[in-house]
């Protein structure tokens, strides 16, 4: 009779028909061991109370309950409850967060991006074709690294990094009004490291951070890894939304804003020196740390504002690196900050990652010094004037419209025609070859499922008219 009643919901007569609340009872449970929202040995919550947190009988619960004991999960203990086993499951991203469409998740384009197979066409990428990039500059500058003494490329390196590049970082960053001394600068092996870095030292799990909505997609995957609460903030042409900001700051008190100043990615908006103003001194009334990616400066054709120059590095903390303009595959990116902070950072690089990595440090530093560097951006950014306008062109006579009109960059935010999906739109595109960015995989809140992301250097192969225009006319008769 007891066996009966487990097997039997409060809200039915019919034994077994409660399978599909079991099954969501046990997928939550491991879904939180998964995000080590339950570590091993934590308590789990009572069958009543996780009974009430899920809408389902008790009853529910205690079967959900045996059957992860059954598994392995969890174990019990007679008189104290049920607890989660010894043994960690392995740290899923992909649980953590609601369950998404493969087409908004935010590892779904640069998976595919990164393992595409040859003659994959990629305008939903975030990076320049290799035909884009200064072969010969990058080729020169690992000849003359070659020639270096043998402990540049034998030995371990200097966790802040080489000091000739941190120099010259210094003063390229006071080109765009950061001044930051050598010693205000740390190098570190990508941007998205430099990003990670800070988030270790600053953060806490459970803390919250403001993003833009929309954002870099791998914003939203890399603070899922640090089990943070995560609050889009709408973006404008000018900046995130001062008003919401404000909200934001009183109803959340985050410990970190994470941004885009100069070209946003995906919008290619530009911050206004007013909304700059306005968001510095809400920080500094909320005392908000803000990490700015820099990392697209070399694009731009007018200096656009910094939060990191109006600031001067208190609580504003500038990153950047070199995959988008020199080499993704020499991994070399920095980070900027206060002085105070330059020590706890280097100590957490070396328990992270030991030491400098001074062999891509080098080649950067001679592809930077090389003049050619310099050509080569110069002819970048007329190249990509010319492409943002001819994929514009293409994209209006299909339906779809830029949000704006960037001064620069490589990336155009798209409203597609009424009542087309992006992400079925991106899926038909994968069928023919062709890898997109959907709008959802940049907005926290999943409010972009019209919109979507083109990188303008990938998008001069005829075959994407083609495809896009097959992708819109089926969305639009598939319901």
């Amino acid at each position: 009779m007891a066996s009966r009643a487990i097997r039997m919901d409060v809200t039915s007569n019919k034994p077994h028909d409660n399978a599909p609340r079991i099954n969501s009872v046990m997928a939550e449970i491991r879904k939180r061991i998964s995000a080590r929202i339950l570590a091993p040995g934590a308590k789990l919550p009572s069958v009543r109370a996780f009974a009430k947190t899920m809408l389902v009988s008790t009853s529910t619960v205690v079967e959900a309950y045996e059957r992860l004991m059954a598994e392995g999960t969890i174990h019990s203990r007679p008189g104290s409850g049920f607890y989660v086993a010894a043994a960690l499951a392995p740290l899923s991203l992909a649980e953590i967060g609601p369950k998404l469409d493969r087409a908004v998740d935010p590892f779904w384009v640069s998976r595919l991006a990164l393992d595409g197979q040859d003659g994959m066409i990629k305008p939903g990428c975030g990076w320049m074709p290799p035909s884009w990039m200064p072969e010969e500059t990058i080729r020169r500058a690992m000849r003359s690294v070659a020639r270096a003494e043998p402990d540049l490329l034998t030995d371990y390196g200097t966790p802040l990094g080489l000091l000739p590049l941190r120099k010259l970082l210094s003063r390229r960053l006071s080109e765009n009004g950061v001044h930051a001394a050598p010693e205000h600068i740390m190098l570190t092996d990508s941007g998205t490291q430099a990003i990670d870095l800070l988030c270790r030292f600053l953060l806490e799990p459970g803390q919250t951070v403001l993003v833009d909505d929309p954002c870099y997609f791998n914003f939203h995957a890399l603070l899922r890894a640090h089990r943070v609460k995560i609050i889009g903030l709408p973006y404008t042409p000018s900046g995130p939304d001062v008003a919401l900001f404000e909200q934001a700051l009183s109803e959340h008190q985050p410990r970190l804003y994470i941004t885009n100043s100069a070209i946003h990615n995906p919008t290619g908006a530009v911050l206004s020196p007013v909304i700059a103003h306005r968001v510095l001194t809400l920080a500094e009334r909320a005392g908000l740390t803000i990490i700015e990616d820099d990392i697209f400066a070399d694009f731009e054709d007018q200096k656009a504002p910094r939060l990191a120059a109006f600031d001067g590095l208190n609580r504003v903390v500038q990153i950047g690196s070199f995959s988008k303009t020199l080499s993704a595959s020499v991994r070399c990116g920095y980070i900027a900050a206060p002085q105070r902070w330059i020590e706890p950072l280097t100590d957490l690089k070396i328990a992270t990652n030991f030491s400098g990595n001074q062999l891509c440090e080098a080649v950067v530093l001679a592809a930077l010094k090389d003049g050619s560097y310099r050509r080569h951006i110069e002819a970048v950014k007329v190249r990509l004037s010319r492409a943002r306008l001819e994929t514009e062109a293409r994209l209006r006579g299909l339906g779809i419209t830029p949000w704006i009109e960037p001064q620069s960059g490589i990336f155009l935010w798209c409203s597609l025609p009424d009542g087309v999906d992006a992400a079925a739109v991106a899926r038909h595109a994968l069928l023919k070859n062709v890898v997109l960015a959907p709008g959802n995989i940049f907005s926290q809140s999943y409010t972009a499922s019209t919109h979507m992301r083109f990188n303008v250097s990938h998008c001069d192969d005829p075959k994407l008219t083609k495809v896009l225009s097959e992708a819109i006319d089926r969305t639009r008769t598939t319901p």
